[in-house]
């Protein structure tokens, strides 16, 4: 190779080691600035994964909550179906215990009945165990203070033996769902 090809001849003012120092120079600037634009386009990145990352925690918490929200208002839909289904019910019940309540004179005159009045007082213990096993609960009443939250009075007595608010009987049975009183205990109270 000619000195003349290999580009020494054309500036010959310009010692050797100048002409690296341009070269290393212009090639270091180049890199640098690759490395500035690589380095603030990586910190773009990281701005936006960040706030992509908070994003998705934001909607995962917003979708829990949600989840909580329906799980509960499932639960107080089937509470409140439960509720209704009772409800409607207690009369049924009511009817029942008026029937073993009287069974006594029933079989005073036929004894033919018994059979008859044993399938009525299997039919209410197995009504009484369903509202147990739903968590129905009868509110004691006789004997007891009376409690507006519990009670409902219908009529006041003079009782010689019983205390004044005290419950001496109990017309209609009150019953309680957990702690919601489903029907008040309707019951006379002694002055």
């Amino acid at each position: 190779m000619t000195k003349k090809a290999s580009g020494e001849e054309r500036n010959p003012e310009v010692p050797k080691e100048k002409k690296n120092e341009k070269a290393d120079a212009g090639r270091s600037e180049k890199p640098a600035a690759r490395i500035a634009e690589l380095e603030d386009a990586l910190g773009e990145e990281k701005r936006q994964s960040e706030t992509l990352r908070e994003q998705l925690v934001r909607k995962v918490a917003e979708f829990e909550n949600f989840r909580k929200q329906k799980d509960r208002e499932a639960l107080m839909a089937g509470n409140r179906a439960l509720e209704t289904v009772i409800r409607e019910l207690l009369p049924v019940i009511d009817d029942v215990n008026r029937i073993v309540e009287h069974a006594p004179e029933i079989l005073e005159k036929s004894d033919e009945a018994r059979p008859y009045v044993d399938g009525v007082e299997l039919l209410r213990k197995n009504l009484m165990k369903w509202l147990a096993d739903k968590g129905v609960a009868p509110i004691e009443a006789v004997g007891k203070k009376m409690d507006v939250n519990f009670h409902e009075a219908i009529t006041q007595v003079d009782h010689p033996e019983a205390e004044p608010e005290t419950v001496v009987e109990e017309y209609q049975a009150g019953y309680v769902l957990g702690d919601r009183v489903l029907r008040h205990a309707k019951v006379v109270v002694a002055r």
